[in-house]
């Protein structure tokens, strides 16, 4: 399975296999030294910049641009439109009248500081980053970022928590270990976020480091007091042993650390993006337009490669050739064959291509298109401290016809494909502890009794959480699940056996106990009460409980798809896209009350539940995509 895309700023210098090597390799982090404990604001970590105008460009002395690149395999695309660091002959970028010079942008705040004085008109990273960073870029309307390209979305860092940490939920009250202003605290904000969770609601121990001895993997090890940490795919494996396992406490695992969430799952999380400043775009923008282009160009052929060399295991020359540029690009040191470690970077990258731009900066109806992941950006820059006031950035203003024209690519928009598929999964997965172990987040609405219509006027702000959250975790499926009260179940089942002679009840009205054959029958015990009616040993008779559950089952189905329908409907009137294949309803039925026993119909309305949850699937569920978008 698909596990990684992490970022880093320091070169891998150790003898990790060359399976797991590739998943560590690229990590974007921001450096800057760290006040245990402390938020300091992104404005103190660049210090005092004097904004400077970008000296190098096609109508400047200097032709040359420098163009910042990290770590990552959707830079890959940038190396082979421009050949190496320096534009080259015969490449798609000189072709287009480009001059460049590719240069090493793992240092964040360095970008920054270029970026600001005019060194560099670009710069490279996430939105999330870029948000962080929002305050600081757009306090000259000259410096103002304008998102050119989106190249891809993060599929592989991860939330590890111990074996009580079964989903998102269990995070409120805990303790958290995460890198200090890295691609991590995107992840961690929108988790938060995902299962209602706010700043305050945690307690986040920053470390300086995303790995090694001050990285939230040794933290986590070392400090039982940490209930959970944000790691990239090599510590995560070290604490679990992999993405659906366990630590034993063997080898160096936590026993019972397990993965919580991860970017496999929550696909929309990190977008890596090409950004420019406002004067240079304004300035130079047949220049940015060819950038643009080509990186399209080169992304769709690096594609259609890498995909030939996993169908077939045959290295092309011209594959080869690319996979040898990188390497020696980002050193050998870090990425040390060819097969396995460079084009397993590739294999991780969920480049976007051409759609993908559409559905980003184009399509309004794109739950995680530009001006939602802005606004993410902007609310974790803003909540957690690194700015005082909300500073965002712009899209593009590109004609993607013309852009494509440029490219000599393909003009296409992006299309709605129903990307799951239900024979693929068990509806066992959905149900009782598979369900447990499977659940990353949930969350419900209560209904009143018998309630079938689920109006958009009283479950509008739920519709929107559960819609967002779809499209946020890209290959998870959304499982509606209604629930019924137990209630009506447990009266018929006392009447049909104290008829027939098998249930004895004691005591006085509201202090009833019930006894079964001679041994105490407690009713809180709900799986125990619902195996009881199975076996058939109240049946037969004018009141038969098996019917009445039978029913509760029935109605809880039809709620569950009730509300489908009008998730579907809210979709539609509020212009969202929604890929139907990936919302399951399903009845619990009184298998799973809140209260097991009512005492009164308030308690009885807590089990008058839909429950939304995002829930893992198989890879076989999902249909794959040469493009993520």
């Amino acid at each position: 399975m698909k596990t990684t895309q992490s970022r880093c700023n320091f070169l891998l210098r150790t003898s990790i296999s060359a399976w797991i090597l590739p998943w560590f390799a690229s990590l974007l982090v921001l450096q800057f030294a760290l006040i245990a404990g402390a938020q300091e604001p992104f404005s103190q970590l660049v210090g005092p910049v004097q904004v400077g105008n970008v000296e190098s460009g096609p109508n400047k002395p200097t032709k040359t641009v420098q163009v910042p690149y990290i770590l990552w395999g959707g830079d890959i695309a940038t190396f082979v439109a421009n050949g190496d660091l320096k534009t080259q002959a015969g490449t798609i970028y000189q072709k287009a009248g480009l001059d460049m010079q590719l240069v090493p942008g793992d240092d964040f705040v360095g970008q920054v500081k270029n970026y600001l004085s005019g060194k560099s008109p670009m710069l490279r990273g996430t939105m999330h980053m870029i948000g962080l960073a929002g305050e600081v870029l757009g306090a000259d309307p000259r410096t103002k970022p304008v998102i050119i390209l989106q190249l891809s979305w993060s599929a592989g860092d991860h939330i590890v928590g111990k074996k009580e940490i079964r989903s998102l939920n269990d995070l409120k009250g805990k303790k958290i270990a995460c890198q200090q202003g890295g691609p991590h605290v995107g992840l961690l904000y929108d988790s938060l976020s995902a299962a209602g969770l706010n700043r305050e609601d945690v307690e986040i121990v920053w470390t300086k480091d995303i790995t090694g001895p001050d990285g939230p993997a040794t933290a986590f090890r070392n400090d039982s007091s940490i209930d959970a940490c944000c790691v990239v795919t090599p510590d995560m494996i070290g604490l679990t042993s992999g993405l659906e396992a366990s630590g034993t406490g063997a080898e160096g695992t936590v026993a019972g650390a397990h993965v919580v969430n991860s970017t496999v799952q929550m696909s929309r999380s990190i977008a890596d993006v090409y950004a420019v400043r406002r004067d240079w775009y304004d300035a130079n923008k047949d220049w940015v337009e060819k950038f643009v282009a080509g990186h399209l160009k080169a992304t769709e052929s690096v594609v259609a490669m890498r995909k030939g060399f996993s169908e077939t295991g045959k290295l092309t020359k011209e594959y080869e050739q690319i996979l040898n540029t990188s390497q020696k690009i980002f050193g050998k040191d870090v990425l040390p064959t060819l097969e396995g470690d460079v084009h397993g970077l590739l294999l991780d990258c969920g480049f976007v291509g051409l759609p993908g731009q559409i559905a980003f900066f184009k399509q309004k109806s794109n739950a995680s298109g530009f001006d939602e992941v802005m606004t993410r950006s902007i609310n974790l820059a803003t909540q957690w401290k690194y700015a005082k006031s909300r500073a965002g950035f712009e899209p593009n203003d590109f004609d993607y016809k013309k852009i494509a024209e440029l490219g000599e690519v393909e003009y296409a928009e992006p299309t709605n494909v129903e990307r799951f598929n239900p024979n693929a999964e068990s509806t066992d997965l959905f149900m009782g502890e598979n369900l447990d172990a499977n659940t990353i987040v949930s969350f419900s609405i209560n209904f009143e009794p018998n309630e079938q219509n689920f109006s958009a006027d009283r479950y509008g702000a739920e519709f929107l959480r559960a819609l967002k959250q779809a499209s946020q975790f890209g290959n998870a499926a959304v499982v509606i699940r209604g629930h019924a009260d137990p209630t009506k179940t447990l009266v018929d089942l006392i009447k049909a056996g104290t008829t027939k002679g098998i249930i004895q009840q004691n005591g006085t009205a509201g202090n009833y106990r019930y006894f079964m054959n001679g041994k105490p029958l407690d009713l809180n015990r709900t799986k125990e009460v619902v195996d009881l009616i199975k076996n058939g040993a109240f049946g037969g008779g004018a009141v038969d409980p098996a019917v009445t559950m039978q029913a509760a089952l029935t109605l809880s189905q039809s709620r569950a798809e009730a509300v489908k329908k009008s998730l579907e409907k809210f979709a539609k009137d509020s212009g969202i896209t929604i890929d139907l294949s990936q919302i399951v309803p399903v009845g619990a039925g009184i298998m799973e009350p809140v209260i097991p026993k009512p005492k009164n119909i308030d308690e009885a309305k807590e089990n008058m539940r839909v429950e939304f949850r995002i829930v893992k699937v198989n890879p076989e569920a999902l249909t794959p995509t040469d493009f993520n978008f």
